[in-house]
């Protein structure tokens, strides 16, 4: 897993050869993430089904409370099916305009 500072997130690669290799390793990293903004980008080396991804949906939603955003980027799932909360776009520039529009109504009192 690579980790990656930008100016307003945190950009998280996969170099794991399966999810589960990348959530575990996400796992024990998270938490010096906690104040972070986090975009995951999935490779597409890996396979990722929908029920894989939900293991993300606590994360995203204590993130949310947390006052941070996070989002997953992959252009090979289908984002109906997913909760509306819950982040999954299919490009790295979607992620930072939904970074930047959820920091927009953190400012607004949304």
């Amino acid at each position: 897993m690579k980790i990656e500072k930008k100016d307003t997130f945190t950009l998280i690669t996969s170099d794991e050869n399966s999810f589960t290799e990348l959530y575990n390793s996400f796992l024990t990293k998270e938490k010096n993430l906690e104040k972070e903004n986090i975009v995951v980008q999935n490779s597409k080396n890996i396979n990722v089904s929908t029920k894989e991804f939900l293991l993300f949906l606590n994360i995203a939603e204590q993130k949310k409370q947390n006052g941070t955003s996070f989002v997953i980027v992959s252009s090979d799932i289908d984002m109906d099916n997913f909760p509306d909360n819950f982040n999954i776009v299919p490009t790295l520039q979607e992620a930072k305009d939904v970074i930047e529009m959820e920091n927009i109504e953190r400012d607004l009192g949304f």
